[in-house]
């Protein structure tokens, strides 16, 4: 049924490939069109502490962070959310850890960076559980489009599913488009779900596998441009 669901989407919702490299922050820039906001939402379960080439993921989420974060541009509006940073004493409070630890406002990069040095892997995976909170309390008082990107390493583990709630969530909002970085997940199940998230809402679905397809990743999501300086000569 999960592969059904996705093979619709894919037929339904058009989907953008393009070709992309890895950019370096001095060279590019990020800057929300139209309004637009973004918000990350992170995950920080206990999986995140499994080594990938002889580091964390945790730690090469982190690392990727913060070199794409200095090419936002300080005039976009972004924020951070955090998931599975604490356990809880019942598995409930654990499938509620998730936390917005820099709301969404201007020139927010440093304060992301900041705030991620303080936030450590430990329990579990509610992503369904932190999308509903974004869309319902993050965005509250914004206008026009907003953008989420969902970076994990694994899938629902919360008895919720994050397919089936924005399946929901289209019926009544247009106005949120999340693109999924799948990073480092090999189940076919969990793929499926976080693909399904992400083309539900005409968001971009990626896999990562290595640090440099994670920035590439995260690079592509925020539509990183090259920053071109041009003079307009008239003609006589």
């Amino acid at each position: 049924m999960k592969k059904l669901i996705v093979f619709i989407c894919l037929i339904c919702l058009p989907v953008l490939a393009s070709d992309y490299g890895v950019f370096r922050p001095d060279n590019y820039r990020y800057s929300a069109e139209n309004g637009e906001m973004t918000l990350f939402i992170l995950d920080f379960s206990n999986s995140m502490t499994e080594y990938l080439d002889g580091v964390t993921k945790a730690q090469l989420m982190l690392d990727t962070m913060r070199q794409i974060l200095p090419s936002i541009s300080k005039n976009s509006r972004v924020g951070l959310r955090v998931y599975g940073h604490r356990m809880g004493f019942t598995p409930i409070e654990a499938c509620r850890a998730s936390s917005l630890i820099v709301p969404i406002t201007p020139n927010n990069s440093a304060n992301i960076a900041g705030a991620l040095g303080s936030v450590e892997p430990r329990g579990m995976t509610p992503i369904t559980f932190s999308l509903k909170q974004a869309v319902k309390n993050d965005f509250i008082g914004f206008t026009g489009k907003k953008h989420i990107i969902l970076l994990t390493d694994g899938g629902e583990n919360c008895d919720e599913s994050p397919c089936k709630y924005v399946m929901e969530l289209i019926k009544v909002r247009k106005d949120v488009t999340i693109d999924v970085i799948a990073f480092n997940i090999d189940n076919p199940d969990d793929l499926d779900q976080l693909e399904c998230t992400a083309l539900v809402t005409s968001g971009k679905f990626y896999t990562a596998n290595t640090a440099a397809e994670l920035a590439r990743s995260l690079n592509n999501s925020l539509n990183v441009h090259k920053e071109v300086d041009a003079k307009i000569i008239p003609n006589y």
